[in-house]
Order: C-alpha cells, then structure tokens, then sequence
C-alpha cells in the first residue's frame, strides 16, 4: 500500500504515532503490517513483563544491587538498549503513518509529536545512565577491591559472626594543625540477625589508652602519651600518630595505618572486635548537608560558634546551612566535649532521617562528588550488599546509646576493665525491636547503676 492510498489524516496520524510510543505494533497493525505489528507487540508485553518482574519479585534486593559496580552496568546497557528500540519503533511509525506530502502543517505537526515522544523516552534515559555511571564510580572510589579482603561468602557474609562493630569516625583537620584528630568516635554494634544496634561513644580526650600488643605497646608500654606538646597523648591522636609513624603498624600502607591502630586499640578498649570503619571529614561533611538543601534540627539552647564567638545559633527548630550544622557538631564553646558528641549524634541522625530519596536523587551529582571528597572506609565491595540488608533491619529495630563520659568514666583516668564490663552487660540485655516513642526524655549522661540510656533530646 503506497502512501497515497493509506489516506491517513493529521488526527489519525497524531493517534497512531501515540499509540504505537504507549504499545508497540499499533501503527504496523493499522497499515497492515500484521507479523511486524504482532512481534513488536509481543516483544512490548515480553518487555514490560519482564521489567514488573523484577521491579516486584526482586524489589528487596534492588538496593543491594544499586551498589554493585558490574549491575550497575547491567542496568545501564539495559536502560539504553530499551530506549534506543523504544524510539526506533516511534520513529518507524510515525514513518508509516504520517501524512501526505501535501499536507505540509499535517507534516510539521507530526514530525514534532514524534520528536517529543522520542525525547520524552531519551531525556529520562539518560538521566537514569548518568546516576548509574556516578554511582559506579562512587562504589569503584569509596570501597575497596573485593580482591584485597577476606572472600565474601554470599550465604554467610558475616562469616557466623553475632554481631559485627562499626567504628565510625569524625575527622576535624583544620589549619594551622596539620592531620586528622578523630574527634568524634562511635562504635556501632549490630545483631546480624535482628538488625538490634548499640551505639558505644567514646570521648576524643581519654587518656593512657591502653595499645594492642606488638610495637605500639612496645613503645607505650603504659597506655599511649603522644609525642610533645603537639599530641599530649589522647585518643583522637591515635590515628595520625599511626600515620606519621610507620614502625608502630608494619606492612601496612599509608592512608591504612591510622585506622587499623585505632581500630585495634579502641577493640582493647571495648572488649570488642572492630571489624570496619567510615572516616566522615567533617569540614567536606558541610558539602554534603548543602547538596541536600541544609539538615532542620531543633535547637534547645543558643550555640555561640566561630574563633571570635561571631556567630550564634538560636534555640528553635530551623534548617541549617552546611557552613552551620559543622559549626552545631563542632562548637565547644560555652559547652563541653561531651555535650558536643550528643549535638555530633543528633546531626547525624538528623541528616538520615532526612536524606528522603527524592533529595537524593534531584541532588544525586552533587551528594556523590561531596562524598567522594569527605568519606574513606574500608568496607569492600563485594560485603555491600549485606551491609545494605543489614541496615533495613536495623531501621527496624531498637538503637540504644551509651557514650563513656563522666561521671561514669574519669577520662584522665580511665577505668578500662569497667568499661569492657559494661559494654559485655549492654549487650547481654535483649532490647525490643521496637523504636523508642518521642515521649520519652531519659538522663543526659549514663548512670552507672543504669548503663544503658537512650539518646537525650538535641540541642
């Protein structure tokens, strides 16, 4: 049938190039093209299928594959292999049933439907590759090679382990004090199974810490002082005394060193065995806060901030900038280290709760290259997925806090058998695995008759 005799109208030409953009084959049905319509018909159901399919069947385990490198290109390939066909058929039927030369604003009209159907299909494609590509590359520079770690067993990935400990970090350099001081420290230990978590803060200034046996307790036998007057010999200066002294950690490679001393050390001090740490840089933490659009707290006291006291937070519940939510986890002033480790707690959380997936994804580029910059780990690649079906149980269980602050612990002189004492108690007791309700208010610090406590309010 030549063009002349199909007779097809802008109306109906407008139509059937909808149709066939919303179910492949419609225009080839129309001109009757019967086994070409039929196979694009069916290869769109099959198409379709295939993509609820996965989308229901497999929907608990996307996020795990969103963070592995290989799927993430499987997807992309996927994504552009459909749009590529997608388009193709559009284009092919509107070539079918487009109207007559003569009808030259039938022409124009239909030319630019079809132009808009294609990029309707491309322009999200794209989109979608590119997020795919930045999260490939996210993966690839955050987490290590698979290939230098302990084998992940798929069926197993904790290796029988009841739980497994987190350290997670706040690194504070600033100028004029070279290095990182792991100011903020935090222990998160949880059940494999019922995603149950303990969060144990332990405070930058304790003092003769106790290092694990070889050279670093070789060299101090009696807990760790420093090196002069730069490092007077607390806990937050472990991890770049590791890194400026090589001897201390053999065969281990630099940018490694700071974190396997304080991950041994800080097991000492807990009776615990630390498995993996994250290194937040809390001056890159701000970039991530405003890639978000800011983090909203509530504020219960003024928080004075700044080297000359030039700026002040006022009580209140309000959405703070980068450049302010480090200077709320930050600030000292008028307070101490340990109301600074509960605003260090109440951020973070804060910046969870709130990072809802829309965020993410308008801000995606952004958040990837701040993290990129402001985060180092040691996970590997290929435990991933297990750490992300781990964190929704943990969603859905009970998180309790126990910081060693006083007057349960005497930082200068710390009481380390207590300590190991109290952690083994904590985590005996078997928390519900329901969230605790916002009414409650316990006490700010822990009481030694009552070791477990829920975080205080923020501010």
């Amino acid at each position: 049938m030549t063009e002349r005799e199909r007779g097809f109208g802008l109306g109906a030409s407008i139509a059937l190039t909808m149709g066939a953009a919303m179910l492949w084959g419609v225009a080839h049905l129309a001109v009757e093209r019967r086994r070409s319509g039929l196979a694009l018909m069916v290869a769109y159901v099959l198409m379709l299928a295939g993509v609820l399919t996965v989308i229901t069947a497999h929907s608990a385990n996307l996020l795990s594959l969103a963070v592995q490198p290989r799927w993430l290109t499987v997807l992309t390939v996927a994504l552009v292999t459909i749009a590529l066909a997608w388009t193709a058929v559009i284009v092919w039927s509107f070539v079918l049933v487009r109207p007559p030369r003569s009808d030259r604003i039938g022409r124009f009209l239909t030319t630019t439907l079809t132009v808009a159907l294609c990029a309707l299909i491309l322009a999200p494609t794209v989109y979608a590759a590119r997020i795919a590509y930045l999260s490939r590359d996210v993966v690839n520079t955050l987490f290590p090679s698979s290939a230098d770690s302990t084998p992940i067993m798929a069926h197993d990935p904790w290796n029988g382990a009841a739980r497994v400990q987190f350290l997670l970090l706040g690194g504070d350099s600033a100028p004029g004090r070279p290095g990182v001081r792991t100011d903020s420290m935090t222990v998160a230990s949880v059940d494999t199974t019922t995603g149950a978590t303990t969060l144990f803060g332990l405070p930058r200034n304790l003092q003769r810490v106790p290092l694990p046996h070889g050279p670093a307790r070789t060299r101090f036998p009696f807990g760790f002082s420093g090196a002069g007057p730069d490092t007077p010999g607390l806990l937050n200066e472990i991890f770049q005394y590791a890194e400026d002294h090589p001897d201390v950690v053999p065969g281990v490679p630099k940018g490694e060193r700071g974190p396997t001393l304080l991950k041994q050390t800080i097991s000492g001090i807990l009776g615990l065995p630390v498995q993996y740490h994250v290194l937040v840089d809390m001056k890159g933490f701000a970039e991530l806060v405003d890639a978000m659009g800011g983090v909203r707290v509530t504020i219960k006291d003024p928080i004075v901030y700044g080297r000359n006291r030039e700026g002040l937070l006022p009580p209140g519940t309000r959405k703070l900038s980068g450049e302010e939510a480090l200077w709320y986890g930050r600030s000292r002033t008028d307070s101490d280290d340990y109301v600074r480790m509960g605003r260090q707690k109440c951020l973070l959380n804060a910046v969870v709760k709130q990072a809802e997936p829309m965020t993410v994804i308008n801000s995606f580029e952004r958040l990837a290259t701040a993290a990129k910059r402001t985060i180092s780990t040691d996970l590997p690649q290929d435990l991933l997925p297990a750490v992300v079906d781990l964190s929704q149980k943990v969603k859905n269980a009970r998180i309790r806090s126990l910081s060693f602050v006083p007057p349960l612990i005497d930082t200068a002189n710390p009481d380390w058998r207590l300590i190991r004492g109290t952690v083994s108690d904590s985590l005996r007791e078997r928390p519900s695995t329901k969230t605790v309700p916002t009414r409650e208010k316990p006490p700010t610090t822990p009481q030694p008759d009552s070791p477990i406590n829920l975080d205080a309010t923020c501010g």
